[in-house]
């Protein structure tokens, strides 16, 4: 059976609709008051929709972050590696900082540890796809010669991330632009690239 192009833009319609929806009432009522009756009467859509297209408001939740995520931190190539970090960390930065997608992720991490689904998809959809590519933007910066060969360019990106999800999960200060290139030289240092 043909979908017709009506009801494919019905269909992103209620996507759309359900993923602000949830967003919204996240900033509203905090992550654990978020139900998926909430998110289906804010969106105008049935409950039934959205079972069809998330297994939980986690999912709802993750895939608006991811997308909204992914959006603010390209991985450009300047040809200047310092730089692009710079950009980079400071998308997720500013991401994390603000409602509703900073508290929709603490939430969403809260869960990892009681729904095994729900950590498999954070981890397939979001992390590595975002690890893999950090660690190719830093092969390219190897391969211009701003890295030498042999630095450890996974555990670069581990170095790199971790601060900012350590102050996010912790609900500390997010870094300003001189901590983010504090740590983006720092972690350059470490990897033995030539000073810009």
């Amino acid at each position: 059976m043909t979908t017709s192009p009506s009801s494919l833009r019905r269909s992103e319609s209620s996507r759309r609709a359900t993923l602000e929806a949830a967003l919204e009432l996240c900033t509203e009522k905090g992550y654990g008051r978020v139900t998926v009756e909430a998110i289906a009467a804010r969106a105008g859509v049935s409950k039934k929709t959205i079972y069809r297209w998330w297994p939980s408001k986690s999912a709802v939740l993750l895939e608006a972050f991811t997308e909204a995520l992914v959006m603010a931190t390209p991985f450009a190539d300047t040809g200047d590696i310092a730089r692009d970090l710079r950009t980079h960390v400071t998308g997720a930065v500013r991401v994390l900082s603000v409602p509703p997608f900073g508290p929709a992720y603490a939430g969403i991490l809260s869960e990892l540890h009681h729904d095994d689904a729900l950590a498999e998809t954070v981890r397939t959809q979001l992390i590595e796809p975002r690890f893999e590519a950090a660690v190719g933007r830093l092969r390219a910066a190897q391969e211009q010669g701003q890295i030498p060969p042999g630095a450890d360019l996974r555990l670069a990106v581990e170095m790199l991330y971790g601060p900012v999800y350590y102050r996010h999960v912790l609900r500390k200060p997010m870094q300003d632009a001189e901590t983010v290139s504090a740590l983006v030289e720092h972690v350059l240092r470490s990897l033995g690239a030539a000073e810009r």
